[in-house]
């Protein structure tokens, strides 16, 4: 019987990252590919160039919509790098019958995006398919940006550096299921998406000496602190009552049995930094979002593994995710 794509293996989990080794890598294997993070660094480091595409359903939530994320989701993968978003593309495919209003809502939303990060379009592609061949509206948007501090990489992490998060996590996930799911609530959740960029060049301008950097999309914290522990060979130490989780988040994953470290963000980013740098680098954060926190630091108990204790002493190992939480989440 011939395999079949599954949902799972577009998750951000385990099953997509082995995905995109053993097909994608396995067919394009290159020094700077296997090399690429968030983005690739190009052209003797000056500059980053990424790709994304968006899918999300619904294309309007509390917080943004497609359009918005499709900007904030390149620029962010630009910012991770270190990098300055400077150009983008954009590519979208449009389901015959779309509303043309609505599709000035979502441009719109774009191009104030851009306005934020000082980039802008230089190319484009608009494809308009039969009903029914597309849901309503995809979105393809590649960015390239330049690098203002170099080196930043998920390899570099060593024992004793601190890991933070820039803000309280799970907001776009739950956000996105509460809307697909008619999940009455009465808060004020909202996702998460925003550019980064501001924040990465406050903290390259305050002196900081960024280790590593990671936006924690799809598969969430869980997958990007496993990720980081894997590439860097190292154990990822954090405490659980560390982790800035909204009551809105919590409570969401209270009723539906999920993990907030496995739900999708998209303007929430995990930064590795030296231990010196540790309390400036936070103080430089909670400027942007009270809720930024360190959460660890980098160890050699058991390399490769990411351990998270509870306030009750214990502790247990916080695995990447498998299976598909939500599909279209982004």
């Amino acid at each position: 019987m011939k395999k079949s794509i599954t949902l799972s293996q577009g998750s951000g989990g385990k099953e997509n990252s082995e995905l995109i080794k053993k097909i994608f890598y396995k067919a394009f294997q290159n020094e700077i590919l296997l090399k690429s993070e968030d983005a690739a660094i190009i052209e003797s480091k000056k500059l980053a160039m990424t790709t994304d595409s968006f899918t999300v359903s619904p294309i309007f939530f509390n917080g943004g919509d497609i359009g918005k994320l499709s900007i904030c989701g390149t620029c962010n993968d630009l910012a991770m790098m270190g990098a300055k978003p400077k150009y983008l593309t954009c590519g979208i495919i449009i389901e015959e019958g779309f509303a043309v209003e609505d599709l000035k809502k979502i441009v719109e939303s774009m191009r104030k995006e851009l306005i934020k990060s000082g980039a802008i379009i230089v190319g484009g592609d608009t494809k308009v398919v039969p009903k029914g061949s597309v849901d309503k509206i995809f979105i393809n948007t590649t960015g390239i940006g330049e690098v203002l501090q170099e080196n930043i990489s998920s390899n570099s992490i060593s024992q004793d550096d601190v890991i933070l998060v820039n803000r309280d996590i799970g907001t776009h996930g739950a956000t996105i299921f509460s809307a697909r799911e008619g999940i009455g609530l009465e808060s004020n959740l909202q996702s998460d998406c925003a550019n980064l960029f501001p924040i990465v060049e406050t903290l390259i301008k305050g002196g900081i000496k960024i280790k590593a950097m990671r936006d924690a999309t799809r598969g969430g914290l869980a997958a990007v602190l496993n990720e980081l522990a894997i590439q860097s060979n190292i154990c990822i130490e954090i405490e659980e009552d560390k982790l800035p989780v909204s009551e809105e988040v919590r409570g969401i994953c209270e009723i539906l049995g999920f993990e907030a470290t496995a739900l999708a963000n998209e303007g929430t980013f995990v930064l590795a930094v030296n231990e010196n740098d540790g309390q400036k680098a936070l103080d430089i954060l909670k400027k942007f979002n009270e809720n930024a926190q360190i959460i660890g630091r980098a160890t050699q108990n058991q390399p490769k593994k990411v351990i998270m204790y509870s306030s009750w002493g214990t502790k247990r190992v916080l695995e990447m995710p498998t299976g598909e939480l939500l599909p279209r989440i982004c």
